[in-house]
């Protein structure tokens, strides 16, 4: 992954932490203002309605000047597509509707400066998981193609395999293999690594050495490089819950500890790869987990 413009510390550029941060009132006085005040090295974001179909314009004006913003503070960024997004859906107006919205958020990430947009893997709800990787296929390769074609600067797919809950797609790190094997193994094809998502679905996250294993794997199932971004979270519940309970990092009572997070930051897998968390509390002023990621990042790195 390259290196961000701007950026002054090489722990930063090895791995920028930061959390997922609300636009509210607007993207440079509420976005950029508030990563700025909790020392977020990377933001992730939504770029409309996470909860429904519109496709909301930006504001050139707007959208340049956070860019700028951005690039000055040595700020990266990434976009998450809205949750009803399930390119497996055997419904054809949500399918449809799907697409449309990955396809809107993949140019307004280009148009934020943001390197990827994030979309859950999705499930198959009814029908086969056979039919659901033939549309993922089909409304994910002309996108994925349209990145390659657009230059090394177009934001990257980002696939986040889920907590396993219904009738998931991908969930626990083997099921990369299928869902990639769909998309052909596309270069432009990025992967999101949710650490109570990979948890909760049955990856022994907890153990000593268990986090290390699921890295190698990706890399065997993906190749290096492909994975792009850590949703850096600790879990509520226990492994296999298949429950998506995100819990704030460095509690007494997660259920995945710090340990995961030391490898994580350790590996040679993640080299660049930015750790945005998705906790409760996590973008509020003071808030320990942004400084204790850091942390755990300089002693990874001492």
């Amino acid at each position: 992954m390259s290196e961000p413009l701007g950026a002054s510390s090489a722990a930063a550029l090895r791995n920028p932490v930061g959390t997922h941060v609300k636009v509210g009132q607007g993207l440079v006085r509420g976005t950029l203002r508030g990563a700025q005040e909790i020392g977020a090295e990377v933001v992730q974001i939504f770029a409309g309605n996470p909860r429904g179909w519109t496709l909301s314009a930006g504001r050139p004006e707007e959208d340049a000047t956070f860019r700028a913003g951005c690039r000055e503070a040595g700020i990266r960024v990434v976009v998450h597509a809205p949750y009803l997004v399930n390119l497996g859906s055997p419904t054809p107006a949500t399918y449809e509707r799907s697409v449309a919205s990955v396809a809107h958020n993949l140019r307004r990430a280009a148009e934020l400066g943001a390197e990827g947009v994030v979309v859950h893997t999705g499930s198959y709800v009814s029908g086969s998981a056979e039919q659901a990787f033939a549309q993922v296929r089909a409304g994910l390769l002309p996108l994925l193609g349209a990145l390659t074609q657009a230059g090394d600067d177009a934001p990257w797919l980002l696939l986040e395999p889920t907590a396993g809950q219904g009738r998931s797609l991908c969930a626990a790190v083997d099921d990369l293999a299928a869902y990639l094997d769909a998309l052909d193994h596309h270069p432009r094809a990025g992967i999101c690594l949710d650490t109570c998502h990979a948890f909760a679905a049955g990856d022994p996250l907890d153990e000593a050495g268990g986090t290390s294993a699921a890295l190698d794997r990706i890399v065997e199932i993906g190749g290096p490089g492909r994975l792009r971004l850590v949703h850096a979270n600790d879990s509520a519940d226990p492994r296999g819950s298949m429950r998506d309970r995100h819990h704030p990092v460095g509690s007494e009572d997660g259920s995945i500890g710090l340990g995961c997070f030391r490898e994580l930051l350790a590996h040679p897998a993640t080299h660049g790869v930015p750790f945005v968390l998705e906790t409760p509390g996590s973008r509020d002023p003071g808030d320990p987990q942004i400084p204790l990621l850091k942390r755990l990042r300089a002693e990874a790195w001492a």
